[in-house]
């Protein structure tokens, strides 16, 4: 996450969110375990979504990346660096840029790589005490819908499609893969499932070319992230939130990006649900608590959800848990 939303844009809210604390509904509040229970687990593993499953989200979410044989995994980014010990198993595997990419590894191979604590020095899971896998979308799948029946709950997936243009410039249509597996689990055809990504074209692509019903959700990076080629200063204005309600069930900005409290209007003028990332207790704003940082949001903003690291933290705060 990028850096946060200075003190001062919280605190002038304050006496707005407190006028809207009578008035509230939480139980129509969404919250999205991001990247699992990733405050307390290395991110993307089965043992993160178990946990996160336990906090009874809305929706688990996962990244998804592709493989030499065509398989999806999990994983924040297309390269395998900074979260696997891919350098001491494979080290003659990397590109001329010195990064060792998903795509370049069969998911037999991935499977031998230990994935650990992106955050090396933080208070998070220690990295010396992580011996967890990589993951496949399908068994991340199966270990949600397993979890649902003997649990009895019903949360949701909400996938992440990671950079489409890198893959298919490398061959490979994640698009259609990622809707096939969704597919064969039965998402196309209830309402547990939202695909997001932050390339405009590929959303549009999935809801008018391929025609899928699965829920579209348009992400929001800043333009010096290149995240895609994606021009984001345009979704971020009157007539991009009317383009992206023709496709999305809803926005998922930085949410430093709410300062301009235009955007909250226009969105929701647009019928667009508004669930900006990513909360961490770890990575608040200077000055500002927990509580007055989701009580900003959630009261002040008046988002309709939020990503969290420490999902069951905002469920505590929702009172819903």
């Amino acid at each position: 996450m990028r850096k946060t939303l200075s003190t001062l844009c919280l605190i002038l809210m304050t006496s707005c969110a407190a006028t809207k604390l009578f008035n509230r509904d939480d139980s129509k509040k969404i919250v999205v375990a991001h990247r699992g229970a990733s405050g307390y687990l290395p991110e993307h593993t089965l043992v993160a979504y178990a946990m996160a499953h336990s906090f009874n989200v809305d929706y688990i979410e996962p990244d998804l990346v592709m493989t030499k044989d065509n398989q999806l995994i999990i994983m924040h980014d297309i390269h395998l660096d900074k979260t696997t010990n891919v350098k001491e198993v494979f080290p003659n595997r990397k590109r001329s840029d010195g990064m060792f990419y998903a795509i370049d590894f069969t998911l037999k191979e991935l499977k031998k790589l230990k994935v650990s604590e992106r955050l090396k020095d933080s208070k998070r899971f220690p990295s010396d005490l992580s011996h967890f896998q990589i993951p496949s979308f399908e068994e991340f799948i199966e270990l949600i819908q397993g979890l649902n029946k003997s649990r009895q709950k019903s949360i949701g997936i909400i996938p992440e499609i990671k950079d489409p243009e890198f893959h298919i410039k490398e061959g490979k249509d994640i698009v259609v893969k990622t809707l096939a597996v969704l597919a064969k689990y039965g998402y196309d055809k209830n309402d547990q499932a939202i695909i997001q990504c932050f390339h405009q074209n590929t959303l549009k692509r999935i809801k008018f070319q391929l025609k899928s019903k699965i829920k579209l959700f348009q992400l929001i990076a800043d333009n010096s992230w290149k995240e895609t080629s994606t021009d984001y200063n345009r979704l971020l204005t009157p007539e991009g939130m009317q383009e992206i309600a023709t496709y999305a069930y809803g926005i998922g900005p930085w949410y430093p990006q709410l300062k301009d409290q235009a955007i909250m209007t226009w969105a929701h003028n647009n019928k667009l649900k508004v669930i900006p990332y990513t909360h961490r207790l770890d990575d608040l704003p200077s000055g500002v608590n927990n509580e007055e940082f989701l009580n900003e949001l959630f009261y002040g903003y008046e988002v309709d959800g939020v990503f969290s690291d420490f999902s069951d933290n905002v469920m505590r705060f929702l009172k819903r848990n």
